[in-house]
């Protein structure tokens, strides 16, 4: 799987655990370390853990996917995933306010959301 796609991959398991205001930053021109920064705020502890447990898990279980290497806690309201390629930041808010990696990496165009199909009502 290229990078974009999973990165895409990523916001969508964030998505599934409703994460809030998830960006996917396209750092490859202005980044040696990575291709794409996933960013997704959670509002608690459950939360971001049930966040980063969904992107973990189904990766690995339906994927084959393991992190290179997983920073942060729960407790310091910020988990990075980092898979190489792309790397996920999983935060709480008022953590993600603070540090505002949308504004350092302002440069890095951000990656658009693919529109849905509408359902078909049955």
């Amino acid at each position: 799987m290229d990078s974009k796609k999973f990165a895409l991959l990523c916001r969508e398991l964030a998505d599934n655990k409703k994460a809030e205001d998830i960006v996917i930053l396209d750092v490859r021109e202005i980044s040696s370390v990575t291709d794409y920064f996933v960013i997704a705020s959670g509002t608690s502890e459950p939360h971001l853990r049930a966040i980063v447990d969904e992107i973990e898990d189904r990766l690995r279980d339906e994927h084959g996917i393991k992190p290179t290497a997983v920073d942060g806690t729960l407790q310091t309201a910020w988990v990075v995933l980092d898979y190489f390629d792309v790397v996920v930041h999983v935060m709480r808010q008022d953590v993600r306010e603070r540090y505002d990696l949308e504004a350092l990496w302002g440069d890095a165009p951000r990656v658009k959301a693919r529109k849905r199909a509408p359902s078909k009502a049955a």
